[in-house]
């Protein structure tokens, strides 16, 4: 499926799975495969945005995926979120939707809504929310 209809019909906390199409290269050819794997990846539909008018061009519509963290001794260093753009060429498919009474954590800011973490429950949800100081963020129970 195109990006447009990620857009348009995936559920915030989504997997998405994109692919360019190509197989993967063998391990050996490290500079192919690292551009094979900046290609093809998956992540979690954390944030969908309208396409935005500038002065001299529009910004098409997008949405951001969170492939993962990196982290140290339980302390995240490095977060890594990808963008796509609703032209982008690339495959596009919904590998899994949040289960229905899982509980989606979310932070409203200038028009837009990002997932900042997905729940098993609204109890798991406010301990998270305790622990990590979001003041701002609400809570929206999956299918309810």
């Amino acid at each position: 499926m195109s990006a447009t209809t990620i857009i348009d019909s995936a559920p915030l906390g989504a997997l998405i799975r994109y692919t360019d199409g190509r197989p993967k290269p063998p391990a050996r050819f490290t500079k192919k495969l690292a551009a094979w794997e900046r290609s093809n990846g998956v992540g979690r539909l954390v944030k969908k945005e309208p396409p935005r008018p500038y002065p001299t061009w529009t910004a098409p519509a997008s949405f951001t995926l969170h492939e993962g963290n990196f982290s140290s001794d339980g302390v995240i260093l490095v977060t890594i979120m990808r963008s796509h753009s609703a032209d982008s060429r690339l495959i596009f498919e919904v590998a899994e939707e949040p289960n229905p009474g899982q509980v989606r954590v979310l932070l409203d800011f200038g028009g837009n809504t990002e997932l900042l973490h997905l729940a098993e429950s609204i109890t798991a949800a406010e301990l998270w929310i305790a622990r990590e100081g979001y003041c701002n963020a609400r809570l929206e129970i999956v299918g309810g």
